[in-house]
């Protein structure tokens, strides 16, 4: 039985393990749209998450974690082509083609499509509380899209369109992939959604990677390359792991939810994007929904 103190080190260092996890993630946002100025997204994905793929499984064999189930391996292959596969294909084209404002802060209403899909499916109740954090963060993904229309052409109509679909693709595997988080650990459930994520960036990819002269590019584009792969796709997912595993689910997710505040200053001072005024009071909607249905589960069951 782990005594007290080492109860207390274990929850400060997973708190500091998603404190990181939640900065990797928002300083990746910058990272990814300088990168895909130098080198097409599709070619750029379709290196760095095979690459991870195999750096989880690496990472699986390591700790021992055998095979699993072959049926929950097939489905969460399928799974990843979704959520790691499709969804990396709309964000990395939006993502390219709008500001890393607009980017985190309509990723950032997932919880909310997520909820929606659920509730559609009959798996997840939702208080008058969660329908009050549900509409907070549809304002604030509204007050993007029209921030985006007066934007200036800072951000194309095409971009916003990929963003969104990447959120809709992404709040349905969360809702699909569930059940199987139950029975197969964190990182089995990663590496094998991460493998149907790189079939699809591999495939899709091919010929834009064949396109490009990977020896003439700069050594900025590798680093990049390396910090979107080894920390943002490996290193950030096993302090995920591992929050999730220590405080559950819902703690774990609160500190994921803050990228925006993160990620909007890192790019203003990385990339020069200032945030909209749009983007400011999306964010504050957006954030307060999050606040809302987070603490949803505390409501009384007739509320």
């Amino acid at each position: 039985m782990t005594s007290p103190p080492s109860r207390r080190r274990q929850l400060l260092v997973t708190d500091a393990m998603l404190v990181a996890m939640a900065l990797i993630w928002a300083v990746n946002y910058s990272v990814l749209k300088f990168a895909t100025r130098l080198v097409p997204p599709l070619a750029y994905n379709g290196v760095r998450i095979p690459a991870a793929a195999f750096l989880q499984f690496g990472i699986a064999r390591a700790m021992r974690l055998g095979p699993i189930v072959r049926k929950d391996a097939v489905r969460l292959v399928v799974l990843g082509m979704l959520g790691n596969g499709i969804y990396q294909v709309f964000f990395i084209l939006g993502q390219a083609r709008s500001r890393v404002a607009t980017t985190v802060l309509m990723l950032a209403s997932g919880p909310a499509l997520a909820a929606l899909i659920g509730r559609l499916r009959g798996t997840e109740r939702l208080t008058s509380r969660s329908w009050s954090g549900i509409g907070l963060q549809l304002i604030g993904m509204s007050c993007v899209v029209l921030g985006t229309a007066a934007g200036g052409g800072r951000d194309s109509l095409l971009g916003i369109l990929l963003i969104l679909a990447s959120a809709v693709s992404w709040a349905l595997f969360s809702v699909l992939v569930q059940p199987l988080t139950g029975h197969v650990p964190g990182l089995q459930v990663g590496a094998y959604t991460m493998l149907g994520g790189g079939i699809v960036s591999l495939l899709v990819g091919i010929p834009a990677i064949a396109a490009v002269s990977w020896s003439t590019l700069s050594p900025a584009v590798y680093w990049a390359l390396a910090y979107s792969t080894i920390a943002a796709m490996v290193i950030a997912y096993l302090f995920w792991y591992q929050g999730v595993k220590t405080f559950g689910p819902t703690h774990t997710s609160m500190y994921s939810n803050v990228q925006p505040l993160l990620a909007m200053p890192i790019a203003w001072a990385t990339l020069g994007e200032l945030p909209s005024r749009w983007q400011v009071a999306g964010a504050g909607f957006i954030m307060s929904g999050l606040i809302l249905a987070r603490t949803a589960a505390h409501e009384p069951e007739g509320g």
